[in-house]
């Protein structure tokens, strides 16, 4: 049964990849109340990048709650998000083609997410990662697509799991099932990857495709740049 939460559903999803690619895995949750987990799922998806698994984390979701009750859905993925509400048109216009004219990236599960957002009442809203007194149903959703990454277990509220443990970057001050926000750690050695697309950082500058790229209070940025305040 769907939890709802009045005549709409609050939920979040999140996907995890140890190495991008790498092991990966992908959960969501939902919620009754905007803040306590009330049904939520987690899977392995083997070697995979972050994208993939954020957008596989996505289609779950979709495919998991009721296409009748809005839904709005928690995400800290600008990727995914964007893919779905901001580049998907203009891709379908040009026949499946980025704007530079190349394959779209993760096209089939893009088609599958338009497919399961046909007709459907669907609220994005973008959340900050890693940060203490965070979104509550995105700090689940991050662990338990964390846990699933480096298990490659299935696990859920229906399997009867235990609640994902706190992600090992969270200090032991830390109030449970919170993260420490990443842009408070200067000098930290916070994960780097290759931008697949370009963008821009929150210090104004834009980067390039296959530029190095940090994840900052607002998303992906420069390294340099990952302590900004949001």
């Amino acid at each position: 049964m769907i939890v709802r939460m009045g005549e709409r559903v609050v939920a979040a999803c999140d996907g995890a990849s140890k190495g991008n690619p790498g092991p990966a895995g992908w959960a969501w949750v939902v919620s009754d109340d905007a803040r306590t987990p009330a049904r939520w799922e987690a899977g392995p998806l083997g070697r995979a990048t972050n994208n993939v698994a954020e957008l596989t984390a996505l289609e779950r979701l979709l495919a998991s709650t009721d296409p009748g009750v809005p839904l709005e859905i928690r995400m800290d993925s600008q990727y995914a998000m964007k893919a779905v509400t901001t580049w998907l048109p203009g891709w379908k216009r040009n026949g499946w083609k980025t704007a530079a004219g190349k394959p779209v990236a993760n096209q089939e599960l893009v088609v599958r997410i338009d497919g399961l957002l046909d007709g459907r009442s669907v609220e994005f809203r973008y959340v900050a990662a890693h940060q203490v007194d965070g979104d509550p149903l995105n700090d689940f959703a991050d662990r338990a697509a964390s846990q699933a990454a480096s298990a490659q277990e299935a696990a859920s509220s229906t399997l009867g799991s235990p609640e994902p443990p706190p992600s090992p970057d969270t200090p032991a001050s830390a109030a449970p099932r919170r993260k420490a926000p990443r842009r408070q750690a200067s000098g930290s050695s916070a994960r780097t990857i290759k931008a697949k697309f370009p963008g821009r950082c929150v210090c104004g500058r834009s980067y390039a495709a296959g530029e190095s790229i940090a994840k900052n209070a607002q998303g992906w940025g420069h390294p340099e740049c990952r302590t900004a305040e949001a």
